[in-house]
């Protein structure tokens, strides 16, 4: 961890240079555990051009001291303002970033008045831009996680039957997952049957699944803090025409965008080529969300797939392509699978089976 830490510290130290920063100050957990390794509470970083600290309370300065062996780990008690800003003052920094797009009113206010820079000003998500691009122990981990996932997938379908309400098909994919080394849910199972499942993010409920209804799960592992996030689409007993066809059409449109997400395309680019297969079978109106998502840390974060993604893909991000069709009073289906973006072909994490299965 030490040379990959040297290495982000870089990067975001070449950034803050570039935007006439001193210091950042870090207070955004995924962040904090990207940039330092240490993954507990209640922690901020102060990273200038010559040191690194971490500043925590008393529940974590062990961990922390294991953890984050490249950072200056320091304990605070009673105001984590006043303590931060004594570091600001003894590192000499005349001004300091913040996460912008973290900080409440309330905490930019105080950490302003008391850090005692001269000024206090956005990073423009220096460190999201350094998360964009996954080095290759990150792709390990989050391979890891997807593998659980899919795990988990094969060993529910043996569960399923007639009268078990979502919320125990939940349970039993999460217990599965931490059996096998999650953290725990990358977030909410969802677990939509029968009509239901028209709602793209229908958590699971205590409807029980039914004999002719499909049943989407969509789900993922945290391993090692870094989230997998995975979905399927089965039928419990022979699905009518209608949704037998909106399957094949979502089984296309997702297979075609995967087979499609490059190096050098937008995200609007690959969310065109399954939205425009699911356009000409006359379902538009019923895809409403983006084709896919960036992951890693956080289970939603950069690159974006969908109508307004303007970034353009590069070698080693990692993203979901999901494509759904929801019909309201009928049912629907969303297939998901996790890639690599990898040149012209990207690397598929994601191995659990994709053709149309009835139990």
């Amino acid at each position: 961890m030490g040379d990959i830490t040297v290495k982000r510290l870089e990067g975001l130290r070449h950034k803050l240079k570039q935007k006439g920063i001193d210091a950042a100050l870090v207070a955004k957990k995924e962040n904090v555990t990207y940039m330092s390794g240490f993954n507990g509470g209640d922690s901020y970083l102060i990273i200038t051009m010559e040191e690194a600290f971490l500043i925590t309370d008393s529940r974590y300065v062990q961990q922390a001291a294991v953890q984050a062996p490249m950072y200056k780990v320091t304990r605070y008690q009673g105001s984590v303002a006043d303590a931060l800003g004594d570091m600001v003052k003894k590192a000499g920094a005349a001004s300091v970033g913040f996460e912008e797009g973290y900080l409440t009113y309330q905490a930019y206010n105080e950490f302003k008045a008391r850090l005692g820079a001269e000024k206090f000003l956005p990073m423009g998500g220096a460190i999201e831009e350094l998360r964009l691009v996954k080095d290759r122990e990150e792709i390990e981990i989050i391979k890891r996680a997807v593998k659980i996932a899919d795990d988990a997938f094969s060993h529910i379908l043996g569960l399923i039957k007639p009268g078990t309400a979502e919320i125990e098909i939940a349970a039993e994919l999460e217990f599965h997952m931490k059996k096998n080394g999650a953290k725990g849910p990358s977030f909410e199972t969802i677990v939509a049957s029968g009509q239901r499942g028209s709602m793209p993010h229908g958590v699971a409920s205590d409807k029980k699944v039914q004999m002719g209804e499909a049943i989407t799960m969509d789900y993922g592992a945290i391993y090692m803090d870094y989230c997998s996030d995975m979905t399927r689409t089965v039928f419990l007993g022979t699905p009518d025409d209608e949704l037998r066809k909106i399957y094949e059409v979502v089984l296309k449109a997702q297979s075609q965008a995967l087979n499609g997400a490059r190096e050098g395309l937008t995200g609007k680019e690959v969310d065109s080529i399954a939205r425009d297969i699911i356009k000409d079978a006359g379902f538009d109106r019923f895809f409403g969300h983006g084709l896919g998502h960036g992951v890693g840390l956080e289970i939603h974060e950069e690159p974006r797939l969908s109508v307004s993604g303007e970034r353009r893909l590069e070698n080693g991000m990692v993203a979901t392509v999901e494509p759904g069709i929801y019909v309201e009073g009928l049912g629907g289906v969303r297939i998901e699978d996790m890639i690599v973006i990898n040149g012209g072909s990207p690397l598929v994490l994601t191995e659990s089976p994709k053709e149309l299965i009835i139990i």
